[in-house]
């Protein structure tokens, strides 16, 4: 079998795992201990993101053509990739988080819903929270002032029946 016939498949399966993502994210693993590796493995996994290591001339094919084209001057040395379909902050979260612990992590770049960011706009994406968080935040900003309501009328009430009684 052709070099080009083996190759295949795996573009195809890159091609598959970008085609409906809302985030990639590019990173240098070179140098994480086998521990650490494991624990990147699974916290990524818990948070639906795709975490695989291919060879880089495999991804660049994958990428041409599609918005993640941006990525091929990052496909430098050892890269992994992360995949996120769901949560478009959720890869560069997790990786820029762990890279606190693991030194060696690198997080070389990425692309989120179509734009193409270096190193500092990953890390800057990372600080965005989850949707779920956000939406728990727009929440209880929502029912505050409808609590802090309640409870002053409440107080009204309370007072009002107080002058009643005397």
């Amino acid at each position: 079998m052709a070099k080009v016939e083996l190759k295949a498949p795996i573009v195809e399966e890159i091609s598959a795992n970008i085609k409906d993502a809302k985030s990639v994210v590019i990173v240098d693993y070179r140098g994480l201990t086998v521990e650490q590796d494991t624990l990147l493995r699974k916290t990524l996994r818990e948070n639906n993101v795709t975490y695989k290591v291919y060879k880089n001339t495999m991804m660049n094919f994958a990428f041409k053509g599609t918005d993640y084209e941006g990525l091929a001057p990052y496909l430098e040395g050892p890269s992994a990739i992360a995949i996120s379909t769901e949560d478009a902050t959720a890869p560069a979260r997790v990786l820029c988080k762990f890279a606190k612990t693991a030194d060696k992590l690198e997080v070389k770049g990425g692309v989120v819903e179509g734009t193409v960011y270096d190193a500092k706009g990953i890390q800057a994406i990372s600080a965005v929270p989850s949707r779920e968080e956000l939406l728990g935040k727009l929440l209880g900003s929502i029912q505050s002032p409808i609590s802090n309501l309640a409870r002053v009328l409440n107080q009204i009430a309370e007072s009002k029946g107080e002058a009643a009684a005397e």
